[in-house]
């Protein structure tokens, strides 16, 4: 025992000095393609991504306290976002388990067996014997060559990447439940309106009907009115329909049966938030989905130091001690006591190619990996530009959509005040009411649209346009 002691203790040293070296490629995140300024917003600069800034509550900035309600329900109560955080407890035990690979192990056995043999001297007589054994077994894989390291590398690299799909899948929830929430309110807006609009017809029909009693107007007036009085109607059963549908869509998001969940009608009162001109570049950094990406490169990364160091071989130390007896009174006694120990050097001498092949893998994966992250990158400076864009286009148009409403208005009242003096045909008033209608639905789509891009603009970048304390 004491010789085996004297000669291991060399080994082991060596094999710690060896542990040192890991094999494979160390990590460092690759260039992804950025402009120096983004064209819509000149005072941005592009940045490396770091997921863990924070967000903040980040729907405060539309006032709505309906919507402050049902952003806390969908961070409990969204089952996409469960299993999102599921998936990341998954991870992280994983992690766990790649961590505990690095230690040795330490089992313990114990056995009792009773067997029946024939004598040497006669197949006809036959001898019982029983065997007791207690043992303690011991192993450790030395890490020579850094692939449990690499393993563990690569397993905590995709448990941040989880964490940030978790965090992309609250952002991705919240921000649909708001995009959803103002379609709504649009949607009350618009019935409201075709509510209106279909009771002004009404009036309208009935007022044509006098006047071809009188004698004023012919059949065709009526007709007209008729006409137009059911397409208004036509568009408010559509209207209730699509009101429906969003109402539905929005239980989903909450974790909610549509038929156990019901948002009362509201006048749409959030305002479309102001964005400034000049933020800094930590912003996009915190966009999740860039983050996963980046941990995603550096895990497969590390399982091409995997793949490389298949090519050595593994040394593992192992040893057991413990007693063996036939006996069972005696079965602790010290000359029953057994012990082993030694190291065990295996290698693969021959596969086919086999370990070559799952390094090009590995390879070929993580270069997939980096066209990922790029691309990634890539689409977020898009979705910050379009989102951009959008919203000073449609503060441009929400102006001139106002004046045309504006207009609309003036041109029905000069219209209908010519009808009631005879001079212009009710197919004149018919369409002067349908410009009217339109250009307010239109004035009414901006105004979601409006919020929506700015719905879009919190969500590309990673959760709102506040600056995060002591960026």
């Amino acid at each position: 025992m004491m010789l085996a002691s004297r000669t291991l203790t060399p080994l082991a040293c060596a094999a710690v000095l060896l542990c040192s070296c890991a094999v494979g490629p160390d990590y460092v995140r690759p260039v992804a393609p950025a402009p120096q300024t983004y064209k819509e917003a000149q005072g941005w600069q592009p940045a490396t991504p770091q997921d863990s800034l924070p967000r903040g509550n980040w729907w405060a900035v539309f006032d709505d306290t309906a919507l402050d309600a049902l952003m806390h329900r969908v961070d409990i109560d969204n089952y996409n976002i469960q299993t999102a955080e599921a998936q990341y407890r998954q991870a992280r035990e994983l992690t766990a388990q790649a961590s505990a690979a690095l230690l040795p192990s330490l089992n313990t056995r114990v056995a009792q067996t009773r067997t029946r043999g024939t004598s040497n001297s006669t197949l006809l007589h036959s001898n019982l014997q029983n065997n007791f054994s207690a043992l303690l077994l011991a192993s450790w894989e030395l890490d020579l060559w850094g692939s449990l390291r690499r393993s563990r590398e690569a397993a905590s690299a995709a448990e941040q990447a989880s964490a940030a799909d978790l965090e992309s899948a609250r952002l991705s929830a919240r921000a649909q439940l708001a995009a959803s929430y103002f379609q709504l309110r649009a949607l009350d807006a618009q019935y409201r309106l075709l509510n209106e609009t279909v009771a002004a017809y009404e009036r309208a029909l009935q007022i044509t009907r006098n006047r071809l009693a009188a004698g004023v107007v012919t059949t065709a007036d009526v007709a007209q009115a008729q006409s137009q009085l059911q397409s208004a109607r036509t568009s408010l059963l559509d209207s209730g329909l699509s009101r429906a549908q969003t109402e539905h869509a929005i239980a989903l998001l909450v974790g909610r049966a549509p038929a156990d969940f019901a948002l009362a009608a509201a006048t749409l009162t959030s305002a479309t938030p102001e964005v400034p001109t000049d933020l800094p570049s930590t912003l996009l950094q915190r966009r999740p989905d860039i983050a996963a990406a980046e941990r995603r490169m550096a895990t497969a990364n590390a399982r091409i130091g995997v793949a490389v160091a298949a090519f050595y071989p593994s040394l593992t130390l192992s040893g057991q001690g413990g007693f063996q007896s036939n006996t069972y009174a005696d079965r602790f006694s010290l000359p029953n006591r057994i012990w082993s120990v030694g190291p065990q050097l295996a290698g693969t001498l021959f596969d086919g190619g086999a370990r070559s092949a799952a390094k090009r893998q590995a390879e070929a994966a993580y270069d997939a990996e980096v066209a990922t992250y790029r691309q990634t990158v890539l689409t977020a400076f898009g979705q910050v530009e379009d989102n951009l864009v959008a919203l000073r286009v449609l503060a441009q148009e929400q102006g001139t959509q106002e004046a045309a409403r504006d207009a609309a208005k003036t041109s029905l009242d000069s219209v209908a005040n010519q009808y009631r003096a005879g001079t212009v045909t009710y197919l004149n008033v018919v369409q002067a009411q349908t410009t009217l209608l339109a250009a307010e639905r239109s004035l009414l789509d901006i105004r979601n649209r409006r919020l929506a891009a700015s719905v879009g603009l919190v969500k590309a970048l990673g959760g709102g346009w506040e600056v995060p304390a002591g960026s």
